[in-house]
């Protein structure tokens, strides 16, 4: 990649995009385009359009997208559904029409089907039912790989779509109605170690299996598919191992320092019994995750700390 090149990363406040900023800042890349949502709503066709044609932005990171975890998608499944396609389906137009050499559109994990096989290959997806809890983001993710296929096949765009695992990691959203399982255990955790309790209440069985990649990992994994990755069919970005919910309340307690019972509420819902990504497609071209687990929770409960969102 020409280090001087315009490249412009959307949703660059969020989690994903300011970790892709900060390490291409770290690499040297000298024109680095980002907007506000005051400076170009992304859900505004036409200022998207201009935003596009006045930069001429030649790579894209699609990093922008409304996110949550279940109670969230539970609740608002029109938002999920709208703003999530009208965002990338304006951005992804836009790329294709002002002259974007490169497009890399970033999914997520809950494209896959809810039974898909364990590991998840990418061939498993359309293969079966989501999960229902998440199926509006789920829903809008896969068209928009299907638009960047689209765009491939009939204009012979250069148009890539990772799909990353469960992220983590600074910048991440720390609310408990509206945040993942991991920053929500961090954000329990601590409070519960603050109050000096004895015993911490974590929603449902404890049984369900994730994968956790830290989010700086993610943004070295885009910046390698940029530099080696040409084709359109989708690719896994993972670590390649998983935990289940219980093991990880635990490395949390045991990061935090606290010593309390685990207490699992199976009247809360579980989610999908396992969600581990069939790494062998990105870990064959050459990339490998560097930060582990406990050093990637260390690292989130830093920044939990430093942000003050508690």
């Amino acid at each position: 990649m020409d280090k001087n090149e315009p490249i412009y990363v959307a949703g660059h406040r969020g989690m994903v995009g300011s970790a892709l900023v900060r390490l291409l800042q770290k690499q040297g890349f000298t024109t680095i385009l980002t907007r506000s949502r005051a400076e170009t709503d992304l859900l505004n066709r036409a200022a998207v359009r201009e935003f596009f044609e006045k930069t001429r932005p030649g790579v894209v990171v699609d990093a922008a997208a409304k996110v949550g975890g279940i109670v969230a998608n539970s609740e608002q499944p029109v938002e999920f559904l709208l703003q999530n396609l009208s965002m990338q389906n304006n951005l992804i137009e836009a790329a294709a029409d002002f002259g974007t050499r490169k497009f890399l559109f970033l999914g997520s994990s809950c494209i896959y089907p809810k039974l898909a096989p364990q590991p998840i290959p990418e061939s498993a997806l359309l293969t079966g039912p989501l999960e229902p809890t998440n199926d509006a983001y789920a829903l809008a993710k896969i068209a928009g790989i299907k638009l960047c296929q689209s765009y491939a096949r009939q204009q012979g765009k250069n148009f890539i779509s990772g799909m990353p695992t469960n992220l983590y990691g600074p910048n991440d959203n720390f609310d408990l109605r509206t945040s993942h399982v991991l920053p929500a255990l961090i954000r329990k955790v601590h409070e519960a170690k603050q109050r000096g309790e004895e015993s911490l209440i974590v929603w449902g069985t404890g049984t369900p299996r994730r994968e956790f990649l830290h989010v700086d990992d993610l943004a070295g994994a885009c910046l390698f598919l940029l530099e080696k990755y040409d084709s359109p069919e989708i690719v896994n970005i993972g670590r390649g191992e998983d935990v289940t919910i219980h093991e990880l309340a635990r490395m949390v307690c045991d990061v935090l320092g606290f010593g309390g019972e685990l207490v699992f509420d199976p009247s809360k819902p579980d989610g999908a019994p396992r969600k581990l990504l069939d790494m062998t497609k990105l870990f064959a071209l050459g990339w490998q995750p560097a930060i582990s687990l406990p050093d990637g929770i260390r690292d989130a409960y830093r920044y939990f700390l430093e942000s003050g969102k508690f």
